[in-house]
């Protein structure tokens, strides 16, 4: 019977990168009117990575994929499958994971983009449990990428203080024996709030002319307001949902990785899980917004640091425009 060979997913490396380039709360104050208390008190964020503007989207997830297979003990011909989580893709086609096959040598690898926004790495790490599950691929490299700074309107302090550059990779295998890799993941949109975060131009709706460029309409438009309640709202729900999926309760998990928005959505959603301690990972303050790199970008420093073991069982949580949102629980 089918279901006697479906396998589990784990991940078995991980790889990060960032600009070099920092953008602190000061220096906005000399581009946009601002302050840096003013961008504390409402985001946590107090300064954020810029990449230059030869360094593409598929760049820097290039650099985050090789340290992700280096640390799976992989070559790059090893890979069978690319995700490619991003919003800001280097061209409209290629996709961006063909630009990082060929920057790595991935040779052997089928690859395509997923687009789920800010949660487009808890869609990637589904999307690639399931291929797992199925047989169809055994090494899966799962990306989340973006340069949203190239998407900003610098004239706006409500959206251009929040988002950074990055990337982040995971190598995700079928789960050793006795292991459970990744336990339960529960995927959830609602397109009727497509206007509360979104870019309005760009697409075949709005194709780029001259008229686009001149009403700004080809930057990130964002109500605050109403992005902040159906975060809280869609994160805190999906988070409780996955845990009485999987039979676990929130005293159950060693680590939580909310996506990293805003200090107040993140405290908000700690605090209906209950998660307020050290087990809930943070690091808005040193990058921003980085999209759907955020989640990935803070698993890997937890795992650099040594704060996972064997066994641990992590809950990450995403929200992001679309408006799309979802969690997973996994087993490291």
């Amino acid at each position: 019977m089918l279901h006697q060979n479906i396998r589990s997913a784990q991940i078995v490396g991980t790889g990060f990168y960032v600009p070099e380039k920092v953008l602190t709360n000061h220096d906005l104050t000399k581009i946009v009117e601002t302050t840096d208390e003013w961008i504390t008190t409402r985001t946590g964020i107090k300064e954020r990575r810029i990449a230059h503007k030869d360094e593409m989207t598929s760049d820097m997830a290039s650099k985050a994929s090789l340290m992700a297979i280096k640390n799976a003990g992989l070559e790059p011909g090893d890979i069978d499958l690319i995700i490619c989580a991003t919003v800001t893709p280097d061209t409209v086609f290629p996709s961006t994971a063909c630009w990082i096959q060929h920057k790595i040598g991935a040779k052997n690898a089928a690859v395509f983009d997923l687009q789920a926004a800010c949660a487009g790495f808890i869609y990637g790490i589904e999307t690639a449990r399931n291929f797992i599950a199925t047989g169809t691929y055994n090494n899966v490299l799962v990306i989340g990428a973006d340069k949203l700074t190239s998407l900003l309107d610098w004239t706006d302090r409500n959206t251009c203080v929040l988002f950074g550059d990055g990337a982040a990779a995971i190598v995700m295998q079928p789960a050793k024996k006795g292991k459970r890799g990744v336990i339960k993941t529960t995927l959830a949109a609602d397109g009727g709030y497509h206007d509360i975060l979104n870019i309005p131009g760009g697409g075949c709706k709005m194709p780029i002319s001259q008229e686009l460029v001149d009403s700004r309409q080809h930057y990130i438009k964002m109500n605050g307001k109403e992005t902040f309640k159906q975060a809280v709202t869609s994160m805190s729900q999906v988070a409780v949902d996955t845990l009485e999926k999987a039979g676990l309760k929130a005293s159950d998990l060693a680590m939580v990785i909310p996506h990293q928005a805003n200090n107040r959505i993140i405290d908000a959603v700690a605090q209906r899980l209950g998660v307020t301690d050290h087990r809930l990972i943070v690091n808005v303050h040193k990058y921003g917004n980085t999209s759907a790199a955020s989640i990935g970008i803070a698993l890997h420093e937890a795992v650099e640091e040594g704060r996972l073991k064997s066994g641990d069982l992590i809950l990450m949580v995403a929200f992001g425009g679309g408006l799309t949102w979802g969690c997973t629980i996994i087993e490291w």
